[in-house]
Protein backbone atom coordinates (compact mmCIF):
# COMPACT_ATOMS: atom_id res chain seq x y z
CA UNK A 1 0.00 0.00 0.00
CA UNK A 2 0.95 3.53 -0.29
CA UNK A 3 3.35 4.67 2.20
CA UNK A 4 1.71 8.47 2.50
CA UNK A 5 5.01 10.03 3.17
CA UNK A 6 2.86 13.32 3.08
CA UNK A 7 -0.90 13.93 2.32
CA UNK A 8 -1.24 13.54 -1.14
CA UNK A 9 -3.56 13.26 -4.14
CA UNK A 10 -4.67 9.92 -4.77
CA UNK A 11 -6.17 8.27 -7.51
CA UNK A 12 -10.44 8.60 -7.13
CA UNK A 13 -12.38 5.73 -8.45
CA UNK A 14 -16.09 5.06 -8.70
CA UNK A 15 -17.09 2.78 -5.92
CA UNK A 16 -18.33 -0.37 -7.16
CA UNK A 17 -21.52 -2.30 -6.77
CA UNK A 18 -21.07 -5.45 -4.19
CA UNK A 19 -22.32 -8.73 -5.32
CA UNK A 20 -24.94 -10.37 -3.88
CA UNK A 21 -24.16 -13.11 -1.52
CA UNK A 22 -26.69 -16.01 -0.94
CA UNK A 23 -26.12 -16.82 2.52
CA UNK A 24 -27.38 -20.27 2.52
CA UNK A 25 -25.48 -21.69 0.15
CA UNK A 26 -22.25 -20.01 1.78
CA UNK A 27 -22.97 -21.37 5.05
CA UNK A 28 -20.69 -23.91 5.84
CA UNK A 29 -18.54 -22.51 3.16
CA UNK A 30 -14.21 -23.53 4.03
CA UNK A 31 -11.93 -20.73 2.63
CA UNK A 32 -8.32 -20.16 3.09
CA UNK A 33 -6.96 -16.69 3.27
CA UNK A 34 -3.31 -16.68 2.65
CA UNK A 35 -1.79 -13.08 4.14
CA UNK A 36 -2.80 -11.35 7.25
CA UNK A 37 -2.20 -8.04 5.73
CA UNK A 38 -5.08 -5.73 5.51
CA UNK A 39 -6.42 -7.51 2.41
CA UNK A 40 -6.17 -10.36 4.27
CA UNK A 41 -8.44 -9.56 7.07
CA UNK A 42 -11.12 -7.71 5.14
CA UNK A 43 -11.36 -10.89 3.15
CA UNK A 44 -12.22 -12.98 6.08
CA UNK A 45 -13.78 -10.41 8.10
CA UNK A 46 -16.44 -10.05 5.14
CA UNK A 47 -16.33 -13.67 4.68
CA UNK A 48 -17.66 -14.03 8.17
CA UNK A 49 -19.86 -10.40 8.28
CA UNK A 50 -21.81 -12.19 4.73
CA UNK A 51 -21.57 -15.64 5.67
CA UNK A 52 -21.74 -16.18 9.73
CA UNK A 53 -21.62 -20.10 9.10
CA UNK A 54 -18.52 -19.69 6.58
CA UNK A 55 -15.58 -20.98 8.29
CA UNK A 56 -12.49 -19.06 7.15
CA UNK A 57 -9.13 -20.41 7.88
CA UNK A 58 -5.84 -17.27 7.89
CA UNK A 59 -2.63 -18.26 7.27
CA UNK A 60 0.22 -15.89 7.67
CA UNK A 61 3.99 -17.08 7.83
CA UNK A 62 4.84 -14.11 10.42
CA UNK A 63 3.93 -13.31 14.04
CA UNK A 64 1.24 -10.58 13.90
CA UNK A 65 -1.11 -9.96 12.01
CA UNK A 66 -1.16 -6.22 9.66
CA UNK A 67 1.16 -6.85 7.50
CA UNK A 68 2.81 -3.26 6.80
CA UNK A 69 0.43 -2.11 9.49
CA UNK A 70 1.89 -1.34 12.71
CA UNK A 71 1.42 1.40 14.81
CA UNK A 72 3.98 1.48 18.45
CA UNK A 73 3.70 3.51 21.33
CA UNK A 74 7.04 4.31 22.78
CA UNK A 75 8.37 7.10 25.28
CA UNK A 76 4.82 8.79 24.83
CA UNK A 77 5.07 8.99 20.76
CA UNK A 78 3.25 7.06 18.67
CA UNK A 79 4.66 6.12 15.24
CA UNK A 80 2.89 4.17 12.61
CA UNK A 81 5.85 1.94 10.58
CA UNK A 82 4.24 2.70 6.80
CA UNK A 83 0.68 4.21 6.24
CA UNK A 84 -0.13 6.69 8.63
CA UNK A 85 -3.94 7.53 7.35
CA UNK A 86 -5.93 7.19 4.09
CA UNK A 87 -8.08 9.06 2.24
CA UNK A 88 -11.88 9.51 2.18
CA UNK A 89 -13.29 10.04 -1.42
CA UNK A 90 -13.05 6.52 -1.79
CA UNK A 91 -15.60 4.83 0.98
CA UNK A 92 -13.99 1.76 1.65
CA UNK A 93 -11.74 2.89 4.45
CA UNK A 94 -14.36 5.08 5.80
CA UNK A 95 -17.60 2.02 5.49
CA UNK A 96 -15.23 -0.52 7.21
CA UNK A 97 -14.22 1.52 9.93
CA UNK A 98 -18.17 2.40 10.76
CA UNK A 99 -19.31 -1.07 10.27
CA UNK A 100 -16.01 -1.93 13.00
CA UNK A 101 -17.71 0.70 15.42
CA UNK A 102 -14.09 2.58 14.95
CA UNK A 103 -15.91 5.80 13.94
CA UNK A 104 -15.83 7.88 16.89
CA UNK A 105 -11.96 7.04 16.52
CA UNK A 106 -11.28 8.77 13.48
CA UNK A 107 -9.58 12.05 13.10
CA UNK A 108 -8.60 14.54 10.20
CA UNK A 109 -5.68 16.26 9.80
CA UNK A 110 -4.50 19.79 11.62
CA UNK A 111 -6.27 22.30 9.86
CA UNK A 112 -3.61 24.74 10.90
CA UNK A 113 -0.63 22.71 8.21
CA UNK A 114 -1.90 22.19 5.60
CA UNK A 115 0.33 22.62 2.70
CA UNK A 116 3.39 20.59 1.90
CA UNK A 117 7.04 21.57 1.23
CA UNK A 118 9.73 20.94 -1.56
CA UNK A 119 13.30 21.11 -1.33
CA UNK A 120 14.62 23.05 -3.37
CA UNK A 121 18.01 23.74 -3.73
CA UNK A 122 18.62 22.36 -0.24
CA UNK A 123 16.01 24.43 1.11
CA UNK A 124 12.30 23.54 2.22
CA UNK A 125 10.24 25.81 -0.22
CA UNK A 126 5.83 26.40 0.00
CA UNK A 127 4.77 23.59 -3.33
CA UNK A 128 2.63 26.43 -4.82
CA UNK A 129 -0.93 26.83 -3.22
CA UNK A 130 -3.54 24.98 -4.93
CA UNK A 131 -1.07 22.42 -6.71
CA UNK A 132 -2.98 19.14 -6.59
CA UNK A 133 -0.21 16.86 -7.40
CA UNK A 134 -0.12 17.53 -11.35
CA UNK A 135 -2.55 20.61 -12.05
CA UNK A 136 -2.68 23.92 -10.65
CA UNK A 137 -6.21 24.61 -9.56
CA UNK A 138 -4.70 28.71 -8.90
CA UNK A 139 -2.53 30.60 -11.52
CA UNK A 140 -0.98 32.63 -9.28
CA UNK A 141 0.73 30.70 -7.23
CA UNK A 142 2.64 29.06 -9.60
CA UNK A 143 3.47 32.05 -11.13
CA UNK A 144 5.14 33.63 -8.39
CA UNK A 145 6.84 30.46 -6.58
CA UNK A 146 10.53 30.60 -6.62
CA UNK A 147 10.52 26.43 -7.32
CA UNK A 148 9.97 27.00 -10.92
CA UNK A 149 12.37 29.25 -13.49
CA UNK A 150 10.66 32.49 -15.20
CA UNK A 151 10.64 29.92 -18.88
CA UNK A 152 9.41 26.73 -16.69
CA UNK A 153 6.73 29.10 -15.31
CA UNK A 154 5.73 30.05 -18.94
CA UNK A 155 6.19 26.64 -20.22
CA UNK A 156 3.72 25.47 -17.60
CA UNK A 157 1.11 27.93 -18.38
CA UNK A 158 1.13 27.19 -21.86
CA UNK A 159 -0.66 24.21 -21.46
CA UNK A 160 -3.62 25.56 -21.62
CA UNK A 161 -2.92 25.57 -25.31
CA UNK A 162 -1.42 22.08 -26.00
CA UNK A 163 -3.85 20.09 -27.51
CA UNK A 164 -4.55 16.45 -26.14
CA UNK A 165 -2.93 13.48 -26.98
CA UNK A 166 -6.19 11.40 -29.09
CA UNK A 167 -3.83 8.31 -29.01
CA UNK A 168 -5.62 5.89 -26.48
CA UNK A 169 -2.19 3.64 -25.42
CA UNK A 170 -1.06 3.82 -22.12
CA UNK A 171 2.05 6.18 -21.68
CA UNK A 172 4.48 6.85 -18.50
CA UNK A 173 4.08 9.69 -15.88
CA UNK A 174 6.97 11.18 -16.90
CA UNK A 175 6.23 11.16 -20.39
CA UNK A 176 2.28 12.81 -19.77
CA UNK A 177 3.67 15.68 -17.60
CA UNK A 178 6.63 16.76 -19.38
CA UNK A 179 4.30 16.43 -22.68
CA UNK A 180 1.44 19.00 -20.71
CA UNK A 181 3.81 21.03 -18.10
CA UNK A 182 7.42 20.63 -19.12
CA UNK A 183 10.76 19.44 -18.25
CA UNK A 184 10.99 21.41 -15.24
CA UNK A 185 7.47 21.32 -13.68
CA UNK A 186 7.86 17.64 -13.72
CA UNK A 187 11.26 17.67 -12.15
CA UNK A 188 10.68 20.28 -9.41
CA UNK A 189 6.44 19.26 -8.80
CA UNK A 190 4.80 16.81 -10.50
CA UNK A 191 7.91 13.89 -9.90
CA UNK A 192 8.84 14.58 -5.95
CA UNK A 193 4.64 14.14 -5.46
CA UNK A 194 4.04 11.07 -7.53
CA UNK A 195 7.16 9.94 -6.07
CA UNK A 196 6.35 10.27 -2.29
CA UNK A 197 3.41 8.33 -3.02
CA UNK A 198 4.16 5.31 -5.51
CA UNK A 199 8.35 5.41 -4.65
CA UNK A 200 8.25 4.60 -8.63
CA UNK A 201 9.89 5.10 -11.12
CA UNK A 202 8.25 8.06 -13.18
CA UNK A 203 9.68 7.02 -16.72
CA UNK A 204 7.80 3.67 -16.57
CA UNK A 205 4.57 4.64 -13.80
CA UNK A 206 1.40 4.30 -15.99
CA UNK A 207 -0.50 7.03 -15.81
CA UNK A 208 -3.42 5.25 -16.62
CA UNK A 209 -2.92 2.70 -13.49
CA UNK A 210 -2.48 5.82 -11.28
CA UNK A 211 -3.49 8.79 -11.85
CA UNK A 212 -6.19 8.29 -14.80
CA UNK A 213 -8.30 11.29 -13.71
CA UNK A 214 -5.26 13.45 -14.89
CA UNK A 215 -5.32 11.94 -18.43
CA UNK A 216 -9.52 11.88 -18.36
CA UNK A 217 -9.40 15.47 -17.51
CA UNK A 218 -6.93 16.12 -20.82
CA UNK A 219 -9.68 14.40 -23.38
CA UNK A 220 -12.57 15.96 -21.83
CA UNK A 221 -11.20 19.58 -21.13
CA UNK A 222 -8.56 19.55 -23.69
CA UNK A 223 -6.05 20.98 -20.99
CA UNK A 224 -5.69 19.93 -17.12
CA UNK A 225 -5.58 23.96 -16.12
CA UNK A 226 -8.70 24.15 -18.16
CA UNK A 227 -10.50 21.27 -16.36
CA UNK A 228 -9.04 22.32 -12.65
CA UNK A 229 -10.56 25.84 -13.78
CA UNK A 230 -13.52 24.55 -14.18
CA UNK A 231 -13.80 22.12 -11.40
CA UNK A 232 -12.90 24.78 -8.98
CA UNK A 233 -15.91 27.14 -10.30
CA UNK A 234 -18.40 24.18 -10.00
CA UNK A 235 -16.81 23.86 -6.13
CA UNK A 236 -17.57 27.68 -5.48
CA UNK A 237 -20.91 27.34 -6.83
CA UNK A 238 -21.59 24.39 -4.51
CA UNK A 239 -20.07 25.86 -1.85
CA UNK A 240 -22.33 29.16 -2.38
CA UNK A 241 -25.05 26.91 -2.37
CA UNK A 242 -24.33 25.21 1.00
CA UNK A 243 -23.83 28.49 2.36
CA UNK A 244 -27.30 29.88 1.22
CA UNK A 245 -28.86 26.81 2.83
CA UNK A 246 -26.70 26.84 5.70
CA UNK A 247 -28.01 30.39 6.19
CA UNK A 248 -32.01 29.33 5.75
CA UNK A 249 -31.30 26.50 8.47
CA UNK A 250 -29.79 28.89 11.07
CA UNK A 251 -32.76 31.10 10.74
CA UNK A 252 -35.17 28.23 12.54
CA UNK A 253 -32.62 27.23 15.23
CA UNK A 254 -30.91 29.12 18.05
CA UNK A 255 -27.73 31.14 18.13
CA UNK A 256 -25.57 28.58 18.91
CA UNK A 257 -26.63 26.51 16.37
CA UNK A 258 -26.15 29.60 13.66
CA UNK A 259 -22.66 29.99 14.73
CA UNK A 260 -22.36 26.31 14.21
CA UNK A 261 -24.24 26.31 10.64
CA UNK A 262 -20.96 29.48 9.37
CA UNK A 263 -18.52 27.50 10.84
CA UNK A 264 -19.30 24.17 9.08
CA UNK A 265 -20.20 26.67 5.72
CA UNK A 266 -16.65 28.43 6.15
CA UNK A 267 -15.07 25.08 6.36
CA UNK A 268 -16.38 23.79 3.28
CA UNK A 269 -14.98 26.88 0.90
CA UNK A 270 -12.17 26.42 2.23
CA UNK A 271 -11.12 23.31 -0.85
CA UNK A 272 -8.37 21.72 0.94
CA UNK A 273 -7.50 18.43 0.22
CA UNK A 274 -5.74 17.77 3.50
CA UNK A 275 -8.95 17.25 5.27
CA UNK A 276 -10.06 14.47 2.72
CA UNK A 277 -7.52 12.28 4.69
CA UNK A 278 -8.22 10.40 8.05
CA UNK A 279 -6.33 8.41 10.70
CA UNK A 280 -7.16 6.41 14.23
CA UNK A 281 -6.53 8.10 17.36
CA UNK A 282 -4.99 4.75 18.50
CA UNK A 283 -2.92 4.41 15.59
CA UNK A 284 -4.01 1.79 12.06
CA UNK A 285 -3.12 -1.15 14.13
CA UNK A 286 -6.31 -0.10 16.24
CA UNK A 287 -7.94 -1.41 12.87
CA UNK A 288 -6.11 -4.79 12.51
CA UNK A 289 -6.95 -5.73 16.25
CA UNK A 290 -10.77 -4.57 15.68
CA UNK A 291 -10.96 -6.68 12.48
CA UNK A 292 -8.90 -9.72 14.30
CA UNK A 293 -11.73 -9.59 17.18
CA UNK A 294 -14.26 -9.75 14.59
CA UNK A 295 -12.80 -13.28 13.30
CA UNK A 296 -14.24 -16.54 14.82
CA UNK A 297 -11.81 -17.97 17.29
CA UNK A 298 -9.19 -20.16 16.29
CA UNK A 299 -9.42 -18.82 12.15
CA UNK A 300 -6.24 -17.24 12.49
CA UNK A 301 -2.98 -19.08 12.22
CA UNK A 302 0.23 -17.37 12.59
CA UNK A 303 3.70 -18.58 12.05
CA UNK A 304 2.84 -21.21 8.46
CA UNK A 305 3.70 -20.78 5.72
CA UNK A 306 1.90 -21.67 2.88
CA UNK A 307 4.33 -23.85 1.03
CA UNK A 308 1.75 -24.81 -1.96
CA UNK A 309 -1.58 -24.97 -3.66
CA UNK A 310 -2.92 -27.74 -5.73
CA UNK A 311 -6.31 -28.45 -6.92
CA UNK A 312 -8.37 -31.43 -6.15
CA UNK A 313 -11.97 -32.57 -6.81
CA UNK A 314 -12.83 -31.38 -3.54
CA UNK A 315 -11.45 -28.20 -4.06
CA UNK A 316 -7.90 -26.68 -3.06
CA UNK A 317 -5.26 -28.16 -1.17
CA UNK A 318 -3.80 -26.29 0.50
CA UNK A 319 0.25 -27.35 2.10
CA UNK A 320 1.74 -25.24 4.88
CA UNK A 321 4.98 -25.54 7.46
CA UNK A 322 3.91 -25.03 10.96
CA UNK A 323 6.56 -23.46 13.17
CA UNK A 324 7.09 -25.66 16.26
CA UNK A 325 10.34 -24.48 17.95
CA UNK A 326 9.39 -27.67 20.61
CA UNK A 327 9.61 -30.28 17.99
CA UNK A 328 13.06 -29.01 16.39
CA UNK A 329 11.82 -28.66 12.62
CA UNK A 330 9.14 -27.27 11.08
CA UNK A 331 5.80 -29.43 10.61
CA UNK A 332 4.56 -30.40 6.85
CA UNK A 333 0.42 -30.18 7.30
CA UNK A 334 -2.20 -29.73 4.83
CA UNK A 335 -5.77 -29.45 4.62
CA UNK A 336 -8.75 -28.97 1.56
CA UNK A 337 -10.92 -25.71 1.96
CA UNK A 338 -13.86 -24.98 -1.01
CA UNK A 339 -11.93 -21.74 -2.18
CA UNK A 340 -8.44 -19.82 -1.46
CA UNK A 341 -8.26 -16.26 -1.38
CA UNK A 342 -4.70 -15.19 -1.73
CA UNK A 343 -3.70 -11.90 -0.33
CA UNK A 344 -0.13 -11.96 -0.69
CA UNK A 345 2.43 -10.11 -2.53
CA UNK A 346 2.51 -10.68 -6.26
CA UNK A 347 5.59 -12.67 -6.72
CA UNK A 348 4.53 -14.89 -3.43
CA UNK A 349 1.47 -15.82 -5.33
CA UNK A 350 3.24 -16.64 -8.36
CA UNK A 351 5.20 -19.01 -6.43
CA UNK A 352 2.51 -20.84 -4.89
CA UNK A 353 0.47 -20.91 -8.45
CA UNK A 354 3.47 -21.85 -10.35
CA UNK A 355 2.29 -25.93 -10.33
CA UNK A 356 -1.05 -24.61 -10.86
CA UNK A 357 -1.35 -22.46 -13.93
CA UNK A 358 2.27 -21.78 -15.16
CA UNK A 359 1.07 -18.77 -17.45
CA UNK A 360 -0.59 -17.18 -14.09
CA UNK A 361 2.00 -17.08 -12.05
CA UNK A 362 4.29 -15.70 -15.17
CA UNK A 363 1.77 -13.08 -15.85
CA UNK A 364 1.69 -12.58 -11.80
CA UNK A 365 5.99 -12.14 -11.68
CA UNK A 366 5.68 -9.48 -14.28
CA UNK A 367 4.71 -7.07 -11.58
CA UNK A 368 7.41 -5.49 -10.10
CA UNK A 369 7.96 -4.44 -6.22
CA UNK A 370 10.21 -1.83 -4.55
CA UNK A 371 10.69 -1.33 -1.19
CA UNK A 372 11.57 1.82 1.21
CA UNK A 373 12.80 2.19 4.78
CA UNK A 374 11.70 4.97 6.97
CA UNK A 375 13.21 6.06 9.64
CA UNK A 376 10.86 7.86 12.52
CA UNK A 377 12.99 10.46 14.54
CA UNK A 378 11.62 11.99 17.84
CA UNK A 379 13.11 15.63 18.74
CA UNK A 380 12.48 18.22 21.21
CA UNK A 381 10.64 21.09 19.29
CA UNK A 382 13.71 23.91 19.91
CA UNK A 383 15.70 21.57 18.38
CA UNK A 384 14.34 22.17 14.79
CA UNK A 385 15.12 25.73 13.31
CA UNK A 386 12.56 25.06 10.56
CA UNK A 387 8.36 25.48 12.27
CA UNK A 388 7.90 22.80 10.87
CA UNK A 389 4.20 24.57 9.56
CA UNK A 390 2.94 22.37 7.14
CA UNK A 391 2.60 18.59 6.77
CA UNK A 392 5.50 17.58 5.11
CA UNK A 393 8.37 18.26 2.57
CA UNK A 394 8.77 15.90 -0.63
CA UNK A 395 12.80 15.67 -2.21
CA UNK A 396 12.66 15.92 -6.35
CA UNK A 397 15.70 13.29 -7.69
CA UNK A 398 17.25 16.26 -9.25
CA UNK A 399 18.03 17.36 -5.84
CA UNK A 400 20.24 14.13 -6.00
CA UNK A 401 19.28 13.31 -2.15
CA UNK A 402 18.75 9.73 -0.77
CA UNK A 403 15.96 11.09 0.60
CA UNK A 404 12.48 10.50 -0.94
CA UNK A 405 10.07 12.34 1.64
CA UNK A 406 9.95 13.49 5.50
CA UNK A 407 6.82 13.40 7.00
CA UNK A 408 6.41 15.77 9.69
CA UNK A 409 3.85 13.41 11.54
CA UNK A 410 3.14 15.28 14.85
CA UNK A 411 1.98 18.13 12.64
CA UNK A 412 -0.48 15.97 10.64
CA UNK A 413 -1.63 14.62 13.45
CA UNK A 414 -0.96 16.45 17.00
CA UNK A 415 -1.48 13.69 19.32
CA UNK A 416 1.58 11.77 17.89
CA UNK A 417 3.59 13.07 20.19
CA UNK A 418 4.32 14.07 23.89
CA UNK A 419 3.66 18.23 24.53
CA UNK A 420 7.31 19.62 23.76
CA UNK A 421 8.27 17.25 21.18
CA UNK A 422 8.14 16.50 17.29
CA UNK A 423 8.17 13.17 15.37
CA UNK A 424 9.63 13.22 12.13
CA UNK A 425 9.49 10.28 9.49
CA UNK A 426 12.25 9.90 7.09
CA UNK A 427 11.53 7.89 3.91
CA UNK A 428 14.61 6.73 1.83
CA UNK A 429 14.88 4.05 -1.30
CA UNK A 430 12.35 2.84 -3.44
CA UNK A 431 13.03 2.97 -7.52
CA UNK A 432 15.20 6.01 -7.19
CA UNK A 433 17.61 4.22 -4.85
CA UNK A 434 16.98 0.63 -3.96
CA UNK A 435 19.91 0.11 -2.46
CA UNK A 436 19.51 2.18 0.52
CA UNK A 437 16.76 -0.57 1.70
CA UNK A 438 19.46 -2.80 2.40
CA UNK A 439 22.16 -1.10 3.83
CA UNK A 440 23.42 -1.51 7.33
CA UNK A 441 21.84 -0.21 10.10
CA UNK A 442 23.83 2.32 11.45
CA UNK A 443 24.94 3.73 7.85
CA UNK A 444 21.51 4.11 6.62
CA UNK A 445 20.90 6.51 9.98
CA UNK A 446 24.23 8.29 9.65
CA UNK A 447 22.82 9.36 5.91
CA UNK A 448 19.52 9.99 7.08
CA UNK A 449 20.62 12.21 10.13
CA UNK A 450 22.71 14.36 8.00
CA UNK A 451 20.03 14.78 5.37
CA UNK A 452 17.56 16.00 8.15
CA UNK A 453 20.26 18.38 9.83
CA UNK A 454 21.24 20.13 6.56
CA UNK A 455 17.22 20.40 5.66
CA UNK A 456 15.20 20.95 8.85
CA UNK A 457 18.37 22.75 10.78
CA UNK A 458 18.46 20.15 13.94
CA UNK A 459 20.86 20.69 16.44
CA UNK A 460 21.87 17.58 18.19
CA UNK A 461 20.73 13.82 18.29
CA UNK A 462 17.15 12.50 18.20
CA UNK A 463 15.43 11.67 21.60
CA UNK A 464 13.82 8.64 19.81
CA UNK A 465 14.37 6.88 16.61
CA UNK A 466 12.99 3.51 15.15
CA UNK A 467 13.79 2.06 12.22
CA UNK A 468 11.26 0.53 9.75
CA UNK A 469 12.45 -1.68 6.20
CA UNK A 470 9.64 -2.77 3.82
CA UNK A 471 11.76 -4.72 1.13
CA UNK A 472 9.50 -5.27 -2.10
CA UNK A 473 6.45 -4.31 -1.00
CA UNK A 474 5.24 -1.33 -3.34
CA UNK A 475 4.01 -2.94 -6.46
CA UNK A 476 5.39 -0.89 -9.10
CA UNK A 477 2.41 0.36 -11.24
CA UNK A 478 4.42 0.35 -14.77
CA UNK A 479 2.78 0.86 -18.64
CA UNK A 480 0.85 -1.60 -19.57
CA UNK A 481 -0.66 -2.46 -15.99
CA UNK A 482 -4.25 -2.61 -16.63
CA UNK A 483 -3.71 -5.26 -19.64
CA UNK A 484 -1.62 -7.02 -17.19
CA UNK A 485 -3.78 -6.97 -14.53
CA UNK A 486 -7.10 -8.28 -16.96
CA UNK A 487 -4.76 -10.75 -18.19
CA UNK A 488 -4.12 -12.24 -14.92
CA UNK A 489 -7.93 -11.72 -13.97
CA UNK A 490 -8.68 -13.95 -17.06
CA UNK A 491 -6.64 -16.61 -15.57
CA UNK A 492 -7.98 -16.73 -12.62
CA UNK A 493 -11.71 -16.98 -13.97
CA UNK A 494 -10.70 -20.06 -15.32
CA UNK A 495 -9.73 -21.47 -11.54
CA UNK A 496 -12.89 -21.93 -9.77
CA UNK A 497 -11.81 -20.94 -5.97
CA UNK A 498 -8.90 -19.10 -6.35
CA UNK A 499 -9.18 -15.33 -5.47
CA UNK A 500 -6.71 -12.73 -5.44
CA UNK A 501 -6.65 -9.51 -3.30
CA UNK A 502 -3.77 -6.84 -1.98
CA UNK A 503 -2.10 -3.95 -3.21
CA UNK A 504 -0.68 -5.33 -6.67
CA UNK A 505 -3.83 -5.03 -9.15
CA UNK A 506 -6.45 -1.92 -8.64
CA UNK A 507 -4.51 0.27 -5.73
CA UNK A 508 -2.32 0.82 -3.72
CA UNK A 509 -4.02 2.79 -1.20
CA UNK A 510 -5.68 1.14 2.10
CA UNK A 511 -8.93 1.51 1.13
CA UNK A 512 -8.05 -0.04 -2.25
CA UNK A 513 -7.09 -3.07 -0.41
CA UNK A 514 -9.93 -3.39 2.25
CA UNK A 515 -11.89 -3.01 -1.31
CA UNK A 516 -10.06 -5.53 -3.37
CA UNK A 517 -10.19 -7.89 -0.43
CA UNK A 518 -13.82 -7.67 0.65
CA UNK A 519 -14.73 -8.09 -3.33
CA UNK A 520 -12.77 -11.46 -3.24
CA UNK A 521 -14.60 -12.69 -0.46
CA UNK A 522 -17.85 -11.72 -1.84
CA UNK A 523 -16.77 -13.65 -5.36
CA UNK A 524 -15.31 -16.59 -3.36
CA UNK A 525 -19.08 -17.10 -1.45
CA UNK A 526 -20.54 -16.59 -4.43
CA UNK A 527 -19.36 -19.29 -6.13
Amino acid sequence: MAYNAIVTEQPERQPEQRDNVSEPSASGRRVAVIGGGIAGLAAAHRLTELAPGCRPTLFDPRPRLGGVLETIHEQGFQVERSADNFITTLPWGLDLCRRLGLEDELVTTNAAYRRTFVVHRGRLRPLPDGFLMMAPTRMWPLAVTPLLSPWAKLRAGLEYFIPPRRDESDESMAQFVRRRLGREAFDRLVEPLVSAVYAADMERLSVAATLSRFRDMEREHGSLIRAMRRQMAQRRRAARGRTESAKNESAKNDSAKNDSAKNDSAKSESGARYSMFVTLRRGLSSLIDALADRLPAGSVHLGREVTQLQRTADGWRVDWREDRPSAGDDVPTSDVFDAVILATPSYVSARLLDSVDAELAGQLNQIEHSGTAILSMGFDCGQIAHPLDGMGAVVPAVEGSPVLAMSFSSQKYPHRAPEGKTIVRVFVGGARRPEMVELPEQQLRDIVHGEVKRVLGVAGEPCYEDLARWPRTMPQYHVGHLDRVAGIETRVAELPGLELAGNAFHGVGLPDCIHGGELAAERALSE
